[in-house]
């Protein structure tokens, strides 16, 4: 089976313009990312539409595919950068372009998941653990996922899911499991081409969850889990966190 590795990154952000191109710890966070992505795949590249980004990418020697600006989700984007990439290809992974410190072994995780040949589109899981507290669970922006028996997502919410009836919220973490979504996907290719024309779905204009698009017309996604806990850069504040945590490895 042969993997595509796309990291989408946009220089276009409210909450961190041109956050792709900002310094961590002497590299920029584009390039964390793809020197991560590159460490598992062979085949990877950066989708973006900005030329700036296109040259900070060509500048480090990486590669890059220019896309339009009009896309809506890192998913589109995704499908036209692959339909430009030479190859023949049969999983797409999307990975965030503001994920720097993305593990090997959940890009392993997620590849695993094909493995299974029922399993259409794919992404990870983190457990909540106790530690974390109800506040965590809480949170509107770390979705929560509930799963079958066969590790495939029943339905994603930025509620909490299952809600545990007849117990004290304090308790809730110790007698459930539950789990945090990390946003890294794969699809096959044929499947890829096919949810990139289907319209918004109520569900996903409800929760504002993509995914949820997917599972309301049908799609199989498969969950795999993942121990690792990252940092996602969608603020300047995160971006300091995440010098912290550099920081804190280096020392190690």
């Amino acid at each position: 089976m042969k993997f595509l590795g796309i990291i989408p990154a946009r220089y276009a952000s409210t909450r961190f313009p041109a956050k792709p191109l900002a310094n961590l710890g002497g590299k920029m966070v584009i390039q964390r990312v793809y020197e991560q992505v590159t460490s598992v795949l062979n085949d990877a590249i950066v989708a973006t539409d900005d030329v700036r980004i296109a040259d900070a990418v060509n500048a480090f020697g990486g590669k890059v595919v220019m896309t339009s600006t009009s896309h809506k989700s890192g998913t589109d984007r995704c499908f036209e950068a692959y339909t430009k990439t030479p190859g023949d290809f049969d999983v797409i992974i999307n990975i965030q372009g503001d994920e720097p410190f993305i593990q090997p072994v959940q890009l392993q995780a997620i590849m695993d998941c094909f493995k299974d040949p029922q399993t259409q589109i794919a992404t990870l899981v983190k457990p909540f653990i106790p530690s974390d507290g109800y506040d965590a669970l809480e949170n509107v922006n770390s979705p929560k996922v509930v799963v079958n028996k066969n590790m495939q997502a029943l339905y994603f919410s930025r509620s909490i899911i299952p809600y545990f009836r007849n117990k004290d919220r304090k308790d809730w973490l110790t007698g459930h499991t539950y789990y945090k979504h990390i946003g890294l996907y794969a699809y096959r290719a044929e499947v890829l081409r096919e949810i990139t024309s289907l319209p918004q779905s109520p569900l996903e204009i409800t929760e504002s969850l993509e995914q949820l698009r997917w599972l309301e017309n049908g799609y199989v996604i498969k969950v795999g889990i993942s121990e690792v806990e990252t940092i996602g850069i969608d603020t300047p504040e995160d971006l300091e966190k995440a010098e912290a945590f550099l920081a804190k490895q280096h020392a190690v």
